[in-house]
């Protein structure tokens, strides 16, 4: 019926099938007389979706989530990993062979503190760890008696004999009728930042500001349109951009060549080399620069100054074309979702439907649209008990049916060219429960505090956190991840700096776009998340003696009115929802061609019941 083409549905393979490279890695461990090694899930810049060729971590343990280390000594193994990852990693990991342990609290480095001898020689690559990360390595060792040890090559790489070659994505040119803003102005306001760090050079070591300074995307990873890159940025001069030319045709060469030197990746070692013997200072970017360019710069007598990006917050903000090319992304993507949940309304309370059904048919609805370049990230499709998994991912071995009187979550996302969508919606299939509906208005009621928020520029996430959790936390309950990421333009779908979060410390500034997706997950039970892109924008108050934000909301979807208590919300609540709904409707409505999905749209967005 729907066919998924960015997504599959495969069990990776894992467990005890793998314990023989393990064997393999330790014989090669001992040929380079090192008694542990360290293997992050991360390739040289730190990216959230890696190469198949930087898939280290989960071809030696078999762990294949998102977040995660693994620390291999002669006589034990462990593989750390996130409060998100605990159950994948003991289905995934041969308990026999590897411990699961915590990556936040306790840290790795308590493990390796206690499981390290004197004298032992623990290896790590440097080009898969930050400086900071390898600073707390090397503090670990320290405090055991140990010595941390820099390899020339990873010895992972050594034994993994069909080791995909790395990727050649195709380059494409980002056209100013997208990016809004030419490279050349970019580098105006990057110099300008450069000049106020006391820098003379910036390394872009995150690929994703190599694409936006540069008006250029790729497809080197899956979901994330990146051209996998480096560039240096001197305070005055050309830039030098490093990059495989095999991605390059001529124009997207003629294209880069115009504001910049075009140069394969190895050549960045000898610019910074160049850079570093004049006894430059370097700015390099602390969440993604490799701890090997840190100990380059410094080995040939420059300063590295590590800190944030500034390309980061610059990417940020989005400008006025990106912003109408978000918005004309989010009426597509309205169309699609719209006609997924009239679909998904008529066909689940059959019975036959599947968590692979629904993702099968979203995938489908928003090729429809005839601009899907991407997903932008694997669907979560969860009913029962599996809802509430936060990241839960579908396989053909976990496949549920969909059955009346279960919730269904479905948190979803697009590529377009004009703009990146993150869209959850809670789907009642029959009638919920009294507990179901109660859970959905604390968390609707929560994610309603967001979307009306109005706060004084400045403000950080972190400040507004608790607006989304207050109608949870007045019934003893929370939710365990954050109330919203950043959201990037046709770039990565959780975008830095800015966040709604306990740990969201940066300011949030118009022209933003952030995600707004409270949940809640009962164990074994089921699984809420109700989530809205918003942009950041100014907001009028007559009176107001300093400048004022507010959030515009971007994305057009009903929200399952079945699941509201409405004895649970107040006037200014049910007057937003009305709101909200009435908008998706005037937005929507005209751009849908199938009368049946009209009625049903209809049906949706009715004001609720007084």
């Amino acid at each position: 019926m729907f066919e998924a083409h960015f997504q599959t549905f495969e069990e990776p393979e894992g467990g005890v099938a793998l314990t023989a490279r393990l064997a393999a890695f330790r014989e090669e461990l001992l040929r380079r007389k090192l008694t542990g090694f360290v293997i992050p899930r991360a390739d040289q810049q730190q990216n959230e979706y890696v190469a198949p060729s930087e898939e280290r971590l989960a071809w030696l343990t078999g762990f294949t989530g998102s977040a995660g280390m693994a620390a291999v000594l002669l006589h034990e193994a462990a593989v750390f990993v996130d409060g998100r990852y605990t159950l994948q990693a003991a289905k995934q990991v041969d308990g026999k062979a590897w411990s699961v342990q915590s990556l936040v609290e306790p840290p790795p480095e308590s493990w390796l503190g206690e499981h390290l001898a004197a004298g032992d020689r623990l290896g790590f690559d440097p080009w898969l760890h930050t400086s900071a990360a390898a600073e707390r390595l090397a503090a670990a060792c320290a405090k055991a008696g140990a010595e941390l040890v820099a390899v020339d090559s990873n010895p992972v790489d050594s034994v993994w004999a069909e080791r995909p070659a790395p990727p050649i994505g195709p380059v494409t040119i980002h056209g100013l009728e997208f990016a809004g803003e030419s490279e050349s102005d970019k580098l105006g306001r990057i110099r300008a930042e450069i000049i106020r760090l006391g820098a003379d050079a910036l390394v872009l070591s995150d690929s994703h500001a190599v694409a936006w300074t540069f008006n250029i995307r790729g497809a080197d990873v899956s979901h994330t349109p990146l051209p996998l890159s480096y560039a240096l940025v001197p305070k005055d001069g050309r830039p030098s951009i490093f990059i495989d030319a095999r991605k390059l045709s001529n124009s997207a060469r003629a294209h880069l060549e115009a504001n910049a030197t075009v140069e394969e990746p190895e050549a960045l070692t000898a610019a910074l080399t160049t850079l570093a013997e004049r006894g430059a200072a370097i700015a390099l970017d602390s969440a993604t620069a490799a701890d090997a360019l840190s100990r380059l710069v410094t080995s040939h007598g420059g300063r590295p100054l590590r800190g944030n990006d500034p390309v980061a917050l610059l990417k940020a903000s989005k400008n006025p074309i990106e912003i109408k090319g978000t918005q004309t992304a989010h009426r597509r993507d309205a169309v699609a979702l719209v006609r997924f949940l009239a679909w998904v309304d008529r066909e689940a309370p059959k019975g036959a439907l599947t968590e692979i059904d629904a993702v099968e048919a979203l995938e489908t609805f928003r090729r429809d649209t005839g601009a899907l370049k991407d997903v932008s990230f694997p669907t979560i499709s969860g009913t029962g008990p599996n809802g509430a998994i936060v990241h839960y991912r579908v396989t053909r071995k976990s496949n549920r049916r969909i059955a009346v009187g279960d919730l269904l979550l479905i948190d979803s996302g697009a590529q377009y060219e004009d703009g990146t969508t993150d869209v959850t919606r809670t789907i009642a299939v029959g009638e919920p429960t009294a507990e179901m509906r109660d859970r959905f208005t604390r968390v609707l009621r929560g994610h309603i505090a967001i979307a009306r928020a109005v706060f004084p520029d400045g403000t950080s996430g972190a400040q507004l956190d608790s607006f989304a959790r207050q109608f949870l936390w007045q019934a003893g309950l929370d939710f365990g991840h954050g109330t919203g990421h950043g959201v990037g333009s046709y770039l990565s779908v959780h975008e830095g700096p800015g966040r709604i979060s306990k740990l969201g410390t940066v300011p949030l500034k118009r022209g933003m776009i952030l995600s707004n997706e409270p949940g809640y997950y009962k164990t074994d039970g089921f699984g809420i998340r109700i989530e809205n892109l918003e942009l950041v924008v100014e907001a009028t108050i007559p009176g107001a003696e300093q400048p004022m934000n507010a959030f515009a909301t971007l994305t057009l979807a009903p929200i399952d009115r079945r699941l509201i208590d409405l004895a649970l919300i107040n006037a200014d609540e049910r007057a937003w929802i009305d709101d909200y709904h009435a908008r998706v409707k005037r937005e929507v409505r005209p751009l849908l061609d199938d009368e049946a999905t009209r009625v049903w749209l209809d049906a949706a967005t009715e004001p609720l019941p007084q």
